[in-house]
């Protein structure tokens, strides 16, 4: 009987510890699944934050594209604002020019300080609102362009094909790309 109580003892304390051991193993077991649950959880936010970053990034590098066009547009609405501010002038300087080139043409003695001085101011003139950016039409034995050019008179000529400019009556000008007198021609038909 008395190994029997030592066996009841013997069994109690084993039983006693199988049960602290599956107590520990439950709570290992918990603590495993609480953070699993808390991994789980942080790689979710990282990922949440990840996703709200890179919307973030999207829009920063959007609105410095829009910044950056912005930016060109801007600086090619002034180019173009100065550019044409100077048209109306420029297109009232224009008959003098025609002028100075009369005068210029009409004086018999090209040796004559009134000629020296008349061409010297008619190229300063023209150098001045080339600076501007007025640019002469060439329109000289050039194929005829009716955006650039103005068919004032048609004359056929044996061996230049049709539609050539033979002459120039009067100059044109562009202001950049705008033309803002075509030239005046006469063209073989």
């Amino acid at each position: 009987m008395e190994k029997n109580i030592h066996q009841d003892e013997k069994d109690a304390l084993v039983n006693e510890e199988l049960e602290t051991q599956n107590i520990d193993t439950e709570e290992s077991t918990e603590t495993n699944q609480d953070d699993n649950v808390i991994d789980i959880n942080s790689r979710l936010e990282e990922e949440k934050m990840r996703e709200e970053l890179a919307q973030e990034k999207d829009k920063y590098q959007r609105l410095q594209a829009e910044y950056s066009n912005y930016i060109r547009r801007t600086n090619q609405e002034k180019e173009t604002i100065g550019l044409f501010a100077n048209e109306k002038i420029i297109t009232e300087l224009i008959p003098v020019i025609d002028s100075m080139e009369r005068a210029v043409q009409a004086c018999d003695n090209k040796e004559d300080k009134l000629f020296e001085g008349i061409n010297l101011v008619h190229k300063q003139l023209i150098d001045t609102l080339a600076k501007f950016g007025l640019e002469e039409i060439e329109a000289e034995d050039a194929e005829f362009d009716p955006n650039l050019h103005l068919a004032v008179m048609q004359e056929s000529v044996d061996g230049l094909e049709a539609n050539k400019v033979i002459m120039v009556l009067q100059k044109g000008y562009k202001l950049g790309t705008k033309v803002i007198r075509p030239t005046m021609v006469k063209v073989s038909c």
